[in-house]
């Protein structure tokens, strides 16, 4: 129906090469095309990174909870005995053990949600936020419902299973122990699965720490320290330039449609030597003949076209000389390019590759030259050591010159930092997800070798007298967690490089994850798991042994 209308109502020239597209509203914060959304835009592979990091801190608790429930149920065992002694079933037993755990994570929905409701308003440093976010509403109390019946279920089943399966006289006997529960193996794998959880969540904390400093360190082929843009009135801004010239901390002033690296994708037809029509589109850049000083773009072949209100010729970038088949520079120096419908004029320089955009995309084939009435920013660059002082006093030129138009400035490299905002946001929410990842690992190791040093108390006195040191006692507790560690790093470290991969895939220039980023990893994990269980061997193997022996 939009054809129908397009072709009803519009009679101009350009009609054959207009298409109108129709887009859900519901999709335009997942598309950067659109313009007016600020930065409310993501994608949707964010949210379900996001979402599925959520799912597996969640599990990571969940472990915990499991790990010292069975662990403890030993201690329960007489307990467990005497109610089956006294005519009770599986089914009780069972209503027991989930009753108990609602309590428990009951008591830690409350806590999360106040806990929630005080750094609700610290989300705004990690996320942009625009309006009052609500926490209790509707929608998400339903979430928190669910959740609550979820963890529930998924954390007292396996231990209301261990302790149904009891037998009555054992467990009034107290015969049941840790070697009899047949859980010690599914416990090791609960701890190899949270420290590979965790070590996922370190590994990919370094590779998106590597690509942001990959970012901040690129080489993006032209200077973007001191440059102030400002756009411009273009009925009259050769007043505007006159007053920056003659300032002694402006270096130079350029005009251009845009800056070097921009949102611009204005992109059009074009033929070179033979005028043909070529099978892909070039992106068009008019600016001054000051354009390479003020931005540091250098010369491949050739030279710069001279100044000049129209386009009398051309310079283009070594993309574009790749994608028509010019494998020499000096050789394009002269052909004919001829852009859209216009006449052909002759290309004059090369200019090297610089990024147009952010790094998730390619370098495009560009053409440049003059225009004077597409030129609607200027690029101001300073020579300063106080770059605010000299924007205020630029600001007090404008006031004067354009008294009806507001003073729009901003720096350069304060523009191209705007293009990688999501990352950094993710990659600082990714740090604090791995710390909470380290930190409730560390909650179930420690509640693990607590448990495990109750139990070993007789052991470590017999060890202690038969001559065992320190060390000794400290290797016996550390030596099962540090190869459980390293067997979560080999499940860890492949799952980690395909994610990381995946989201890498978005740049179309990153950085190569090495050997170090996995090396340090595996370290951190080791060296956290040493810390943690060795407070709690340190405390046992410092224990009178005499006192040990009779204590049991």
């Amino acid at each position: 129906q939009v054809a129908g209308i397009e072709k009803k109502y519009r009679k101009d020239r350009l009609l054959e090469a207009r298409t109108y597209l129709l887009h859900p509203m519901k999709n335009i914060h997942f598309d950067e095309r659109f313009p007016g959304n600020g930065d409310h835009i993501t994608s949707r592979s964010s949210l379900y990174t996001l979402s599925f990091i959520g799912l597996l801190i969640m599990l990571m608790a969940i472990i915990n909870y499991v790990n010292l429930s069975t662990a403890l149920a030993v201690t329960r065992s007489r307990e467990v005995g005497i109610r089956k002694v006294m005519g009770g079933n599986r089914r009780q037993l069972n209503a027991q053990v989930y009753i108990e755990t609602a309590c428990v994570v009951l008591a830690s929905v409350i806590l999360a949600m106040a806990l929630a409701a005080a750094v609700l308003p610290y989300v705004k440093n990690f996320m942009v936020v625009q309006d009052r976010l609500n926490l209790f509403n509707g929608g998400n109390m339903i979430f928190i419902l669910a959740v609550f019946l979820a963890t529930v279920l998924l954390t007292a089943a396996y231990p209301a299973f261990v302790m149904g399966r009891f037998s009555p006289v054992d467990a009034i006997k107290n015969k049941i122990n840790t070697s009899r529960l047949g859980g010690i193996s599914v416990r090791r794998a609960l701890v190899v699965l949270q420290f590979a959880f965790s070590q996922v969540f370190i590994i990919a904390t370094l590779i998106s720490a590597g690509q942001m400093k990959f970012i901040r360190n690129a080489d993006l082929g032209f200077s973007k320290e001191s440059v102030l843009l400002v756009p411009v009135n273009k009925d009259n801004y050769e007043a505007f330039r006159n007053e920056l010239v003659r300032r002694p901390d402006v270096k130079g002033v350029s005009f251009s449609f845009d800056a070097p690296s921009s949102g611009n994708s204005w992109e059009t037809n074009f033929a070179f030597d033979r005028m043909e029509d070529r099978d892909f589109s070039v992106r068009l850049k008019f600016a001054d003949a000051a354009y390479p000083e003020v931005y540091g773009l250098k010369l491949v072949a050739g030279r710069f076209y001279g100044e000049s209100d129209t386009t009398r010729e051309y310079v283009v970038n070594e993309t574009f000389l790749k994608k028509v088949g010019v494998t020499d520079p000096q050789e394009a120096i002269g052909k004919m390019l001829r852009i859209g419908g216009s006449i052909p004029k002759p290309v004059v320089g090369v200019i090297r590759d610089f990024k147009t955009a952010s790094l998730h995309e390619g370098v495009p084939p560009i053409v440049m030259g003059p225009r004077k009435q597409f030129h609607s920013i200027v690029g101001i660059k300073l020579n300063s050591s106080n770059l605010g002082r000299s924007r205020d006093e630029i600001s007090k030129i404008w006031d004067r010159l354009f008294p009806a138009f507001v003073f729009d400035a901003r720096f350069f490299d304060d523009n191209i930092r705007r293009f990688y905002e999501r990352e950094e946001r993710l990659s600082s929410m990714y740090k604090i997800y791995a710390l909470l990842a380290v930190i409730i690992s560390c909650l179930g190791l420690y509640g693990l070798i607590s448990f495990m040093v109750v139990q070993k108390t007789r052991e470590v006195g017999v060890r202690k007298v038969l001559g065992a040191n320190l060390g000794n006692i400290l290797y016996m507790f550390s030596r099962e967690f540090t190869i459980l560690v390293l067997i979560a790093f080999v499940l860890a470290a492949p799952m980690a490089w395909y994610i990381m991969q995946a989201w890498l895939q978005d740049f179309a220039f990153r950085a190569t994850p090495g050997a170090g980023v996995f090396l340090a990893a595996i370290g951190m994990s080791i060296l956290i798991a040493w810390l943690t269980v060795g407070y709690k061997a340190w405390q046992a193997a410092r224990v009178n042994p005499v006192n040990s022996l009779r204590a049991e």
